[in-house]
């Protein structure tokens, strides 16, 4: 255990993202039917395009995906593999939605870590971390004209990240970076497993809202807005003037004129 490095481990899992998603994006070209280059241009699109768009926005130099030649190879293998296999089995899709929800947390974590170690706010950090885990995805979906799977529709994936990257800033901040890595690997692998298998989801729009009714008119049926003989009242009870005093029984009081006062013919 002395010799064990936890640095090791988060780069294999972080290259097993690169190749999980890398076929991914070229499970999306073989259902629009592309041809290779189309798989080539969807899985580094796929794979590469959160980590680069973070390295892009921190301005700190050459994004790692073109520096290390090991994201590209593994980004590239996923396209060969995606071209060539035809992933159907139940087995090989449970496989990569466990790699895929582990890379998630890694990489929602790395985003997180880097935007804090360059001088970053705690939450820029975090919403940074969510861009780097499903900024690639959504970049995918973009290119091939669809609407990014995260914006809803589908069971929790950019929830997870944002966990994971929470986990992280929390962490870090409490000095132990290699331990919120872990923790947020194994709770975004978690929550994205768990509620793929669920089928969790957020809640729609036309779940939660507020609806504002408008005040009820009466109906023109015969007996409506009656009860017990008497019309109801809807909506606000109309003013009532007062009377002038005395003026009704001015009224009453006012002599009749006599019949054989009245003039003939009338």
């Amino acid at each position: 255990m002395e010799n064990f490095d936890p640095e090791a481990v988060f780069n294999v899992v972080d290259l097993a993202g690169v190749l999980a998603n890398g076929v991914l994006g070229g499970a999306v070209a073989r259902q629009l039917r592309m041809d290779p280059v189309g798989f080539l241009v969807l899985a580094l699109t796929s794979a590469l395009g959160g980590g680069v768009l973070r390295d892009t926005l921190l301005q700190v130099g050459t994004p790692v995906a073109l520096t290390n030649p090991a994201y590209l190879l593994a980004a590239i293998a996923g396209a060969f593999i995606a071209y060539l296999i035809e992933l159907k089995g139940k087995w090989a899709n449970r496989f990569l939605i466990v790699i895929d929800a582990l890379a998630l947390g890694c990489w929602a974590a790395t985003g997180t870590s880097k935007a804090l170690t360059v001088g970053l706010e705690w939450l820029p950090a975090i919403l940074l971390g969510v861009a780097t885990a499903v900024g690639g995805g959504m970049i995918r979906d973009i290119v091939v004209g669809r609407v990014p799977a995260i914006f809803g529709g589908n069971t929790l994936y950019a929830t997870g990240a944002l966990v994971a990257a929470v986990e992280m800033a929390i962490l870090y901040r409490l000095g132990m970076p290699n331990v919120g890595m872990a923790v947020a690997i194994v709770t975004a692998a978690v929550l994205c497993t768990v509620a793929r298998r669920r089928g969790w989801r957020l809640p729609g729009p036309g779940e939660w809202s507020v609806r504002m009714t408008r005040r009820p008119r009466p109906s023109s049926a015969p007996g409506a807005g009656r009860r017990n003989g008497k019309r109801e009242q809807q909506g606000w009870p109309r003013p009532r003037f007062g009377r002038i005093p005395g003026l009704r029984s001015r009224r009453r009081n006012r002599a009749e004129p006599d019949d054989d006062a009245r003039p003939v013919g009338t």
